[in-house]
């Protein structure tokens, strides 16, 4: 995997992806940016929240579980001095769906945190990451 991220000016950076995606990175005006974009560490905590959320849906749609929504919040403290690491994530989904099964809904984070999720498993040497799920019936 390759990536390139190049320097416009100030605080603001523009990342591409090997795919051939951007983003805007930018720091906020007190340290020379212009709020023009994501933080690193908030693109960080994404990454986590998109690549877990992306197991827990594959993981149940193979278990034949009628998904039709999911969304995933993150909370995150991060460490009061230099390196500013993130020190503790929570991350609680909220799974909707017809007939959902509340042990697959519970598996399939687990296995997202545990074995699956490569984001997640990147950072939890240096952080506590909790999980916890909801599961709501499709109105």
């Amino acid at each position: 995997m390759k990536c390139q991220v190049k320097w416009t000016d100030g605080a603001q950076f523009v990342a591409e992806s090997e795919s051939g995606h951007a983003v805007v990175m930018d720091g906020p005006p007190d340290g020379g940016g212009r709020n023009t974009g994501l933080r690193p560490m908030e693109m960080m905590l994404l990454g986590v929240g998109g690549c877990t959320a992306y197991d827990v849906v594959h993981i149940l749609k193979k278990q034949r579980q009628d998904v039709t929504d999911c969304h995933v919040t993150l909370e995150a403290e991060r460490a009061d001095t230099d390196p500013k690491i993130f020190t503790h994530i929570n991350i609680h989904f909220v799974v909707t769906g017809t007939d959902l099964s509340e042990k697959h809904v519970g598996k399939a984070v687990e296995l997202s945190a545990e074995k699956y999720c490569s984001a997640s498993r990147q950072i939890a040497p240096s952080c506590e990451i909790s999980h916890s799920y909801q599961v709501e019936e499709t109105r």
